[in-house]
């Protein structure tokens, strides 16, 4: 399917939105470009984040075409985090669910495709994006991460994430993770997780980017993901495309520098010749 131009650039519509997951309110924002059956692009922001610092990437793919989505996870923010939620009750797992119910939402809109969904995350929300693009291969079309948390099972049995540390076998139920108390679910819900396994079932079109600074995820989780879908797709002659990029320099988070050279990839990634 070929992309709109990008001429939708100043038609692009901004506006909020919410969804329901259980008893809890996600709110984020949606930019739509003028169309109908547009494709969908939802984007997920990282730990400690909210849905303004990955807001760029949902711009970037709106002006491609895209109905794109970007939204707080529910406990999954610090600070200007606008969904419902609790952090301690927040984890891997019910980030999973406000995603799927983001997906649901979006699938819903009279002007969007629903059979062409692509998701989107930095960090945390790299890890969640892919473990979701897992339970629903065949809904979902497109995977995108940047620098994707992969390491949350391997530092919960380390007893060190971020910056808590605790003893994995004796897990308190209230966690310091500086300026951010966790649960003891945050812990419990990915302790015993084989991560590669809990995403390897998605066989649609996948692009990974992580800098080779980065000392909070070191790249060869990702450098692994990617050795690992390519096999996969070995074995599979309809599997889609995997793209991994190392970007020489950065870090977690990255620097506007290294931001505009993912934008870069993403753009290429989802220009006409990989529909």
């Amino acid at each position: 399917m070929a992309l709109h131009s990008n001429k939708v650039k100043a038609k692009i519509i901004k506006s909020s939105f919410t969804c329901q997951r259980d008893n809890l309110t996600i709110r984020g924002t949606e930019y739509r470009p003028k169309g109908d059956c547009l494709p969908i692009a939802i984007v997920s922001h990282g730990f400690m984040a909210f849905q303004d610092t990955v807001r760029q990437y949902a711009k970037a793919m709106a002006e491609m075409g895209y109905v794109s989505y970007c939204f707080d996870f529910c406990g999954g923010c610090v600070i200007k985090g606008k969904s419902d939620g609790s952090t301690t009750e927040m984890s891997v797992l019910t980030e999973v669910k406000d995603l799927e119910a983001v997906i649901r939402y979006a699938r819903g809109r009279e002007y969007s495709n629903p059979e062409e969904i692509l998701l989107m995350g930095c960090s945390q929300g790299g890890f969640v994006s892919a473990i979701a693009a897992s339970k629903l291969n065949g809904i979902i079309s497109k995977l995108v991460m940047f620098y994707p948390a992969i390491c949350i099972p391997d530092d919960a049995r380390a007893g060190k994430m971020m910056f808590a540390k605790f003893d994995p076998g004796n897990i308190p139920d209230i966690i310091r993770c500086g300026p951010m108390k966790l649960g003891k679910c945050y812990v419990r819900d990915v302790i015993r997780m084989d991560p590669y396994q809990e995403i390897q079932d998605f066989s649609g079109d996948i692009l990974i980017v992580h800098g080779t600074k980065d000392k909070i995820v070191n790249m060869e989780y990702s450098k692994r993901a990617y050795e690992m879908y390519s096999e996969n797709r070995g074995k599979n002659d309809g599997a889609g495309t995997v793209s991994f990029f190392p970007l020489d320099g950065g870090r977690h988070g990255f620097s506007k520098r290294h931001d505009r050279a993912a934008i870069g990839y993403l753009k290429q990634f989802l220009a006409v010749g990989n529909p």
